[in-house]
């Protein structure tokens, strides 16, 4: 039986999305070409037949939760232009923290695996991470766009970026609650703080 083009797609986007869940629950070593094809609701032969290897499934996750963040972010900023930061600050750190690591961000959960990877898949992220940092860093307060206000602006964004996802890893790895959103708290207010104009 031939399948539509349309149909192709959408199994496609479905095994990405469930591999995107299962890497960031189980990690790439932890995560099997059996676990994903059963997320997915697909047949080994119909994984193959999208991607080459787990490893491409994994690149191909990757870059879709990265994207997934970034356009979070820009339709934040188009609905919030004044406040997007501080409700991207408190989503993030609020249900990004708590939601089911299935669900959670890109960012914070596969990023290790990242460092583990192939040549191809670290290059990829890279790409995509400049994209992700150019997007925040639009966003942020500060004077007009000059060759150095843009850089600083640019710098703030990977301070925001990491701040943020190392917070959530801190934690999400505690098993205290009350910890949890102490380190949170804190996360937030300097975040918030350290991209301030004039600073």
């Amino acid at each position: 039986m031939r399948y539509s083009a349309e149909h192709k797609e959408e199994t496609r986007t479905r095994v990405i999305a469930a591999a995107g869940r299962v890497f960031r629950q189980e990690g790439y070593g932890g995560a099997g070409i059996d676990a994903l094809t059963k997320a997915a609701g697909v047949t080994n032969g119909a994984f193959y037949g999208h991607f080459k290897s787990k490893g491409e499934a994994f690149r191909t996750a990757v870059l879709a939760g990265l994207e997934e963040l970034r356009q979070g972010i820009a339709a934040l900023k188009a609905s919030e232009p004044k406040d997007w930061l501080t409700t991207f600050v408190g989503y993030y750190l609020g249900y990004k923290r708590t939601c089911d690591l299935g669900e959670s961000c890109a960012l914070p959960s596969l990023s290790p695996d990242v460092m583990r990877a192939d040549d191809e898949t670290r290059s990829a992220y890279t790409a995509e991470l400049k994209r992700l940092i150019e997007e925040v860093a639009v966003g942020l307060p500060g004077g007009e766009i000059s060759g150095q206000s843009q850089r600083r602006r640019e710098d703030h964004a990977i301070l925001l970026l990491a701040m943020l996802s190392g917070g959530v890893t801190l934690a999400r790895a505690a098993s205290d609650p009350a910890l949890s959103k102490r380190i949170a708290d804190v996360i937030a207010q300097a975040a918030l703080t350290a991209i301030e104009p004039g600073n």
